[in-house]
């Protein structure tokens, strides 16, 4: 059972034990689909990523990402961890304020900023607006002359730097959306060092998301230093912080029971696992080399970083918990796509073979009621959430199943169906999995709850949150039909 964490994720009786309550009975409780949050592994992963600071020479200031969970009672937990916040539209920032963050705990993100939004972000003391165009930073500037205020502003570049994560998930390349050119922000800098209603305060850069390796982030602080010195020696301005975004990965593969079953570098990007204290202490280090080779330690002194992470501190602290509504066998598809091995390993002349190799001649499916109207990237980014059976957790999973969501839509399953093979063909449970038994979604915090959708009319799950004081929380109650039409006139 190498899925489990001790004290948090744990087999227990049979079945699986989330901070010592028994998933099981919590579906009993709240039904299914459900999402069951950690505060404690909330805790701990920002206690881990609060290291950062603990190995770099200037001050830090941790922020985590609202748009990967944006829900009131985690971010509530998250404002109790000591953890700041980043938000990506004025929604987000209306609830940070919601759940009691302050102005200056905020930092605004965003590349499509409406007037109302800057005017919300100025009104409540942001820490620092991320400015995406030379147009953004002029309506920031009108807005906040016509408010008579002074905006915080941070000019986030893309300096084209290229990691080996999902393509959907690049966003420091010349090709993304994000962003300005480096010459377009110091020629800004120049023009608007004298503003009386703008406050140069940063720049920001984002090298993308469960980055495989720690490198780019070593890229990302030179880029950021060249930066700094540069615009420090065409304009005098020293900047107050520099923010490298998040992006650090989670490993998804924890597991391995089926780790064969991917690509090499999707299996790469899957299993992703290092210290982001590590990375960033690393990358100070060759940052201050530079420092010091130009002569210029004394603008890394007074600087303070900004990390934003999302992923690495939500993704592990969630579980989905699901039943199985339906069952139904038919003659196995004989893949024509060759695996290394494993479940769902193909022989070469395409024969689907089981864990030991041998034939399989028909298929088990398993229809449950958590699909991609819930885990939307499982279809989007064809993401890995490794899954368990909640009720028989201690029990080897050794059969092989077709899983599916209930959707009405042919991508609505566990595996890919073009045949690429970015996910597993098939899923490892134990035997005679039966309607009604209750499966685990593990690692699945991220970026799901936040996507999700009333698709096909389903109810949005409820979320409970368990609390470090050993209680559980209902913190999301389970839509109902006056949920559905609520917005329709």
């Amino acid at each position: 059972m190498t899925w489990a964490i001790e004290g948090f994720l744990e087999s227990k009786d049979r079945s699986l034990y989330i901070d010592g309550h028994d998933a099981v009975a919590l579906t009993r409780e709240y039904g299914t689909p459900l999402f069951v949050y950690s505060e404690p592994r909330i805790r701990h992963n920002i206690a881990r990523l609060k290291q950062v600071g603990d190995n770099i020479g200037c001050g830090f200031k941790l922020c985590y990402a609202a748009k990967a969970m944006s829900t009131l009672g985690v971010l509530r937990a998250v404002r109790d961890a000591g953890c700041d916040l980043e938000v990506n539209s004025g929604g987000e920032l209306w609830k940070a304020l919601k759940a009691g963050f302050r102005g200056d705990q905020l930092n605004f993100n965003g590349l499509s900023k409406e007037v109302w939004e800057i005017e919300l972000a100025i009104e409540n003391g942001v820490y620092a607006i991320q400015v995406d165009s030379l147009y953004e930073l002029s309506l920031i500037e009108e807005t906040a002359k016509r408010l008579g205020k002074k905006a915080n502003v941070s000019l986030r570049l893309v300096p084209g730097i290229e990691s080996n994560t999902h393509s959907g998930l690049q966003t420091a390349m010349l090709t993304s959306k994000f962003g300005m050119m480096p010459d377009e922000a110091f020629g800004a800098f120049a023009e608007y060092k004298d503003s009386e209603h703008l406050n140069l305060s940063g720049i920001h850069l984002h090298v993308g998301s469960q980055n495989p390796s720690p490198a780019v982030y070593t890229q990302a602080f030179e880029e950021m230093f060249a930066a700094l010195l540069r615009i420090f020696r065409e304009t005098g301005i020293r900047l107050q912080h520099i923010n490298l975004g998040g992006g650090f990965p989670v490993n998804y593969l924890r597991d391995g029971s089926q780790a064969d079953d991917f690509p090499a570098e999707q299996r790469e990007m899957f299993a992703a696992d290092f210290s982001p204290a590590e990375a960033m202490r690393s990358a100070w280090a060759e940052v201050r080399k530079k420092a010091e080779a130009e002569n210029a330690l004394d603008l890394l002194e007074g600087i303070t970083l900004l990390l934003e992470p999302g992923r690495s501190i939500i993704a592990d602290a969630a579980i989905c918990l699901t039943t199985v509504r339906n069952h139904k066998e038919r003659p196995v598809h004989q893949s024509s796509t060759p695996y290394e091995g494993g479940v769902a390993a193909a022989s070469a002349d395409g024969v689907v073979l089981s864990s030991d190799h041998r034939p399989l001649t028909t298929d088990h499916w398993l229809l449950t009621d958590a699909g991609f109207n819930i885990l939307l990237s499982m279809e989007t980014y064809k993401w890995y959430y490794h899954l368990i059976s909640a009720e028989r957790a201690g029990e080897p999973h050794e059969t092989p199943y077709k899983l599916a969501g209930p959707l009405c839509d042919g991508g609505d399953v566990y595996f890919d169906i073009e045949g690429e093979g970015r996910l597993p063909d098939h899923r490892l449970l134990p035997e005679n999995v039966e309607p009604g038994e209750v499966l685990a979604l593990l690692n699945c915090g991220a970026y799901s709850l936040a996507q999700a959708s009333q698709y096909n009319g389903r109810f949005l799950p409820p979320v409970v949150l368990t609390k470090a004081d050993g209680t559980t929380e209902l913190i999301r109650r389970r839509d109902n039909f006056e949920d559905l039409i609520a917005n329709d006139l």
